[in-house]
């Protein structure tokens, strides 16, 4: 989602130009936060099993390891609208099925994914946010089944990795950064990926509204804005609260 601009005077709005992440191999950042589940993508097709998770906040790089995959593998790509086929056509391709705890993906459909997978009749690489325990599954079967896959989880594990994911991030739009101005980010922001990819949004758009650089300054100013966000995110959220 878009973050609006703060109200500071801006008038011009920049043009919503777009950017295409680069899912290439050569362009993810493997550390101790993620080695194993990237490990994992590279060792297709001598995985064990049949099935693997990956698991792992918004901008953890789920979707990058899930086009790596698909780009070594030639595996399909399931959506809500198409497992069915996939799952009725009895083929042997290896399959994505991301977000699925958030993408309401037909039940009967990926029930008989899981149990192709567990039989060996091809691989399932599947990535969501949540653990399994908290995917919106209504029977135990597809639960069970989903529970046997090894879990590979990305998290980031400390500033160098943090300061690399945004480095990415803003090279994925073409913009380069002082990378004092990326260490002055990193020490003062919440840590997280789902941040870190908002923050890089926020100053990219407000560098193209003021017509300047990503400076310090203007660091400064994205830091401060999105404190204010989650300051009355907390706020309305006690009002709600006390309304119930």
């Amino acid at each position: 989602m878009t973050m609006p601009l703060p109200e500071n005077g801006i008038r011009q709005l920049p043009l919503d130009l777009g950017h295409e992440p680069s899912h290439a191999e050569d362009d993810f950042l493997v550390g101790d936060g993620n080695a194993l589940a990237h490990a994992r993508i590279l060792a297709w097709p001598l995985w064990p099993d049949g099935m693997t998770v990956l698991i792992g906040p918004a901008a953890s790089g789920k979707s990058h390891l899930g086009r790596i995959f698909v780009e070594r593998s030639g595996a399909l790509v399931a959506a809500p609208e198409n497992i069915a086929a996939i799952a009725a056509s009895g083929g042997n391709a290896p399959l994505l099925i991301e977000d699925v705890d958030r993408a309401h993906y037909d039940e009967h459909a990926l029930f008989h994914l899981l149990n192709q997978a567990m039989r060996g009749e091809r691989s399932l690489l599947m990535s969501a946010r949540e653990d399994i325990a908290n995917w919106p599954l209504q029977t135990d079967d597809a639960r069970s089944r989903a529970r046997r896959a090894p879990i590979f989880r990305l998290e980031i594990s400390d500033d160098i990795e943090l300061s690399q994911m945004m480095v990415k991030l803003f090279a994925d739009r073409q913009i380069r950064v002082d990378p004092k101005v990326v260490a002055y980010v990193v020490q003062r922001m919440e840590r997280s990926q789902q941040e870190a990819a908002a923050l890089v949004d926020l100053m990219d758009r407000l560098a193209l509204a003021k017509g300047t650089a990503i400076t310090r300054n203007l660091a400064a100013e994205a830091l401060a804005h999105r404190q204010d966000r989650r300051a009355a995110a907390r706020e309305q959220d006690l009002d709600d609260h006390d309304d119930e």
